[in-house]
């Protein structure tokens, strides 16, 4: 189903555009909201008259932006149909390194790997280990095949949920093999090949690529101005489901990859009432939702709101990512199904891992020194950027393990290339969007040591400082910059 953009909504995201001349600002403003996502790829634009009377400029103001716009790769005009958004082809190439961690084992001295947000183990790690090794002989006599998972794991996590205020009974739990294969479960479930997904743009790039191999055709909702605060574009997601009629929606309310954002308890329960009247069933993320690093109280989990969530988790962020376990929260009546879907892929998690992850959510004194380590390396990356990039703009999360970063102009993409022979790997916006857009923005997580993100700063520094200037797309007034 196509999608289209009113003609007063695009007076509200253009906002007060420059208008000397008027066609270059309005041109530019539109350059910006497609190329980040504000305006998702293939959505149909209001024509030029509805434009010229929503926005109160002449009709040639109009045309010019939208002919200058084609000529960006910004839009396609049909003849007959209109014009839709779209981005030029070069910014929908994926960086090679985006979706793997480099082989430490092969990778050079002195490479910093910034792609993947995730760092060494959690100090702990391996006194679980050893815990778990204690444990393990009790359930050697078994045939150690378990497609719903540990019992006590299971437990554990049910009471962790219920803990958080949202009741949860260990039949509800399934373990599964790291969050990304509880995402393909639940697609596997849920949908057939050619059902609408709709999927937040920007997003984690890894369950893009999950979600369209399970058939899913992506429908891309476009978070709100990425240096605000608001985070979703609440209006927008409800007129994307309206026009889609998507059967899942995935997305990450807790610390969003790659934003940061954290939506709260009003915004969930307008998002959940969206759904509900569109019967769109949410998989929500909440392999983030443990990396608070604030003090103020996180909001109630999403399915308080939406009873027929499925929940993903998952111990890689806090604990490490070695430890391939994750699980889902369903509603009951579904996880007979889950497991049917389950069992065409593996027939359960490492037994042993998960007694590792039993041990470790139970370590509240090690996972809070995790979280005061990310607070010292998010607080360290963000000041690395002021001091030696001032010019780019960032949001400083309450969570998560990553910054998302824009730069004043030019390619992430192609300064990703350009670091990456100086030894820092990145992953450029566009790796995050369905389509391609975002190609002024970098993902910087901040999980490795103070000194190497330090580091990794000054060589994009440089690399930045060498490359030819050029004029920057003016940020939109009035967003307060927390940078």
């Amino acid at each position: 189903m196509e999608r289209s953009l009113a003609p007063d909504r695009l007076a509200t995201l253009v906002g007060d555009f420059p208008r000397s001349p008027a066609y270059r600002g309005l041109r530019q403003a539109l350059q910006e909201l497609i190329g980040d996502g504000r305006i998702p790829l293939g959505t149909r634009l209001p024509s030029e008259r509805a434009v010229t009377r929503a926005l109160g400029v002449s009709r040639n103001t109009v045309t010019r932006a939208y002919a200058d716009l084609v000529a960006a790769g910004f839009a396609t005009a049909r003849q007959g149909a209109g014009t839709y958004a779209t981005v030029p082809i070069d910014r929908r190439r994926a960086h090679d390194h985006a979706l793997h961690t480099v082989d430490r084992a092969h990778a050079a001295d002195g490479v910093i790997d910034l792609n993947c947000a995730a760092g060494a183990a959690t100090p702990g790690v391996a006194a679980a280990y050893a815990r778990a090794l204690d444990a393990l002989p009790a359930y050697l006599a078994s045939d150690g095949y378990l497609p719903s998972g540990l019992p006590a794991l299971r437990a554990r996590v049910a009471a962790g949920y219920t803990q958080r205020g949202l009741p949860t009974a260990v039949e509800q739990i399934v373990i599964t093999t790291g969050a990304l294969s509880a995402t393909a479960i639940i697609a596997r479930a849920l949908t057939r090949p050619g059902d609408r997904v709709m999927i937040e743009s920007p997003v984690y790039s890894n369950a893009i690529e999950a979600l369209r191999l399970g058939g899913g055709r992506l429908v891309s909702a476009p978070l709100a101005d990425a240096l605000g605060d608001e985070g979703w574009d609440l209006a927008a997601i409800d007129a994307t489901l309206r026009q889609t009629a998507p059967r899942i929606a995935y997305l990450i309310p807790d610390f969003q990859n790659p934003t940061g954002f954290l939506m709260d308890d009003a915004q969930r329960a307008r998002y959940a009432a969206a759904l509900h009247a569109t019967r769109t069933v949410a998989i929500v993320d909440e392999t983030l939702q443990s990396t608070g690093l604030g003090d103020a109280p996180m909001p109630a989990p999403f399915a308080l709101h939406a009873p027929d969530t499925y929940t993903v988790g998952s111990a890689s962020k806090l604990c490490w990512g070695g430890l391939r376990v994750g699980w889902i929260r369903a509603p009951r009546e579904a996880v007979d199904r889950l497991i049917a879907a389950r069992v065409q892929m593996d027939l359960g998690s490492s037994l042993f891992d998960q007694l590792v992850v039993a041990e470790m959510l139970d370590a509240d004194d090690v996972l809070s020194a995790r979280r005061e380590q990310l607070r010292q390396r998010r607080d360290a990356l963000a000041g690395a950027l002021r001091e030696h990039l001032p010019d780019w703009r960032f949001r400083l999360p309450d969570g998560g393990m990553s910054l998302w970063v824009r730069m004043p102009h030019g390619s992430a993409t192609q300064l990703a290339v350009d670091v990456e022979r100086r030894g820092v790997h990145l992953a450029p916006g566009p790796v995050f969007s369905v389509e391609g857009g975002a190609d002024q923005w970098l993902r910087i997580p901040f999980a490795r040591p103070e000194e190497q993100l330090v580091q990794a700063v000054r060589v994009m520094a440089d690399a930045w400082s060498a490359r030819p200037q050029e004029p920057g797309v003016p940020s939109r007034r009035g967003t307060r910059l927390i940078a």
